[in-house]
């Protein structure tokens, strides 16, 4: 992936009772942040609309920003197998609609983003959002940590390709196509 001069990055804190994004404008190594906020899913009982839900807003978010590359925080392991279950339909259908708009996908590591943003990877999310304050040189916070969340894991994708390190491989079927053009059928 080559690093732009001017980019947009979305961040994704996947989630079904509540996801969090972000949204950073990146000019000369300056970040702005360009929106963030959460999507209330907890209201919705069926897990089928809460991803519909989902998907649909991520869409909006890419056609509204036209980001030049998506970040996600992966998921982590836990103990409950049906947590685990449900935020993982929630992250794959956030990445699904990235791929339907062609756009480079990254995941993240929870610790990952908080050491990435604070030098902590045990960092709280009140100690995130206050770098974040302080990185996006905002007034206030987001009254949602989760929208904060979803900054972090778009700053922390800047200062990873920034740096020049990404997970390898191709994450959108356009950056697959040209990577293995030998493998298209015609």
């Amino acid at each position: 992936m080559s690093v732009q001069a001017e980019r947009i990055i979305l961040g994704i804190d996947p989630g079904t009772t509540v996801m969090g994004y972000g949204v950073i404008h990146i000019k000369q190594d300056k970040m702005t942040m360009l929106t963030c906020g959460v999507i209330q899913l907890h209201k919705y009982t069926d897990y089928v609309v809460k991803l519909k839900r989902i998907f649909d807003r991520t869409v909006s978010l890419i056609d509204e920003f036209k980001p030049d590359d998506m970040a996600i925080e992966a998921q982590f392991f836990g103990k409950n197998v049906q947590s685990m279950l449900k935020l993982g339909r929630a992250q794959g259908v956030s990445i699904a609609a990235a791929l339907s708009r062609d756009l480079v996908v990254e995941e993240y590591q929870p610790r990952k983003v908080k050491q990435s943003v604070c030098g902590n990877g045990a960092a709280s999310k009140e100690q995130v959002a206050a770098m974040l304050k302080t990185l996006l040189n905002l007034k206030t916070l987001p009254d949602q940590l989760d929208a904060t969340d979803g900054l972090a894991i778009a700053v922390c994708h800047y200062f990873q390709t920034r740096l020049g390190v990404t997970n390898s491989g191709a994450k959108s079927w356009k950056a697959f196509i040209n990577s293995n053009p030998s493998r298209v059928k015609k």
